[in-house]
């Protein structure tokens, strides 16, 4: 199945999911984290999904465009933001706006779904200015407790997520979010219990289905908002990291610039 026809409906942290609020901080973090490079510049997100941070970056945005191949995420967005911002469902390996579009391209949480990473850099690098920066933020393949989405592609370390972008001219600062450190005794023994669930394949692969397993291991669960507002959740302040350290994180952001 071509990567376009794909419906990541079920796998995708919409409205109204309940998760923990570590994974409500995730969110909010990515958005936040984003937040000082989009000031006044032209932003296109990939992969918006339901587009819950595309009103808190045009808050800060000249301008702000969100893209997804999934029609009915994208619905989803346009019935939020009602033409407040251009929503265009559109395939990441082949980007349709001219050259140099945009000042920022971002692509949270899914470079893992993509079926070829190095042709969209490609395009992200011909959609950009010259002086463009790219964001990506992935979960951490090299975390304890990583689970692999049943319709992933690849997962990228932090060493290849430098090589990645090096290939295309980006000079790349990595980043590091939320310790992968279980210091109670009830995260650690919720740790063993999901490495092993993870190990025999017994994590549900849809996000409803997950939903009982963290209710039940991590209490009680919060609806994610329709759109990411300041302060929403505690923000976890990236850190600089070199490869060899990035076991100790579950999350990895990638800061590409040109020029």
């Amino acid at each position: 199945m071509a990567w376009t026809e794909r419906d990541y409906t079920p796998v995708t942290e919409a409205p109204g999911t309940r998760v923990t609020r570590e994974a409500l901080s995730m969110l909010y973090t990515r958005y936040a984290f984003a937040a000082p490079h989009c000031v006044g510049r032209r932003v296109l997100e990939v992969a918006c999904g339901a587009g819950q941070g595309l009103g808190y970056l045009a808050a800060r945005a000249d301008v702000v465009v969100g893209g997804d191949c999934t029609a009915a995420l994208l619905a989803t967005a346009q019935r939020r933001y009602r033409g407040r911002l251009p929503l265009v469902r559109l395939d990441a390996h082949a980007l349709p706006f001219r050259g140099a579009s945009f000042d920022v391209v971002l692509l949270y949480e899914a470079l893992y779904y993509l079926a070829d990473a190095d042709g969209f850099l490609e395009e992200v690098a011909r959609v950009l200015g010259d002086h463009g920066t790219l964001l990506i933020c992935t979960v951490n393949r090299d975390w304890a407790e990583f689970n692999p989405s049943p319709l992933s592609t690849r997962y990228h370390s932090a060493a290849e997520l430098l090589q990645l972008l090096g290939r295309h001219g980006f000079r790349t600062d990595l980043y590091g979010a939320y310790p992968a450190v279980n210091g109670s005794l009830k995260g650690q023994v919720v740790s063993s219990i999901k490495r092993a669930a993870v190990a025999v394949r017994l994590i549900p692969r849809t996000m409803k289905g997950k939903e009982m397993l963290k209710r039940v291991f991590l209490g009680p669960l919060t609806a994610l908002p329709a759109e990411v507002h300041e302060a929403m959740a505690p923000y976890c302040a990236p850190v600089a990291l070199v490869p060899a350290r990035s076991s100790a994180f579950k999350v990895l952001f990638a800061v590409g610039s040109r020029g």
